[in-house]
C-alpha cells in the first residue's frame, strides 16, 4: 500500500538546537506532542488518552534532522521526519515535517500538525 507524502514548512525564532531538544527528549515531547513518552533504546512509544504508537528513531543528526520510522504499521517506509536549518536571508529557524497519509487525508494531516506546532512553539518560545 502506498501513502502519499506530505512536506509541510514552519518559521520559529527559536534556534535549531531547541527545537532539537523538544524533538527528541521525553520530557520536552510531553510539553507538545504526546501524553507520555517512554523510549528503550532508539525505539520511543507515544502515548495519548490511552493509545500508544511506537516508532524507532532512525536518523538523527544534532540540530539538523531527526526521523521516526512507525513500527505499528504494515506500511514500508511509513515515516515522519523533522529537519530543521537557520534561513540565511531571515536568520530565523525553518522547520520542516515530512510525514505520509493516505490519499484524500492531507488536509486531516496539515491540520493536525498545525495543532501540534502551535504546541510546539508555545512550549519553545517561538
Amino acid at each position: 500500500m502506498s501513502r502519499n507524502r506530505v512536506d509541510i514548512e514552519y518559521i520559529f525564532k527559536a534556534s535549531p538546537g531547541i527545537i532539537y531538544q523538544f524533538l527528541t527528549l521525553p520530557e520536552n515531547l510531553v510539553r507538545w506532542y504526546a501524553d507520555g513518552v517512554d523510549i528503550t533504546g532508539d525505539v520511543y512509544t507515544f502515548s495519548w488518552d490511552g493509545s500508544e504508537e511506537k516508532a524507532e528513531l532512525i536518523d538523527d543528526l544534532e540540530e539538523e534532522r531527526v526521523r521516526f520510522e512507525r513500527l505499528d504499521t504494515d506500511v514500508s517506509n511509513d515515516y515522519y521526519e523533522f529537519r530543521m536549518y537557520k534561513s540565511k536571508l531571515t536568520r530565523q529557524t525553518i522547520l520542516e515535517i515530512t510525514d505520509f497519509c493516505d490519499k484524500g487525508e492531507e488536509k486531516e494531516i496539515q491540520d493536525l500538525w498545525d495543532s501540534q506546532i502551535d504546541e510546539l512553539r508555545s512550549a519553545c518560545g517561538g
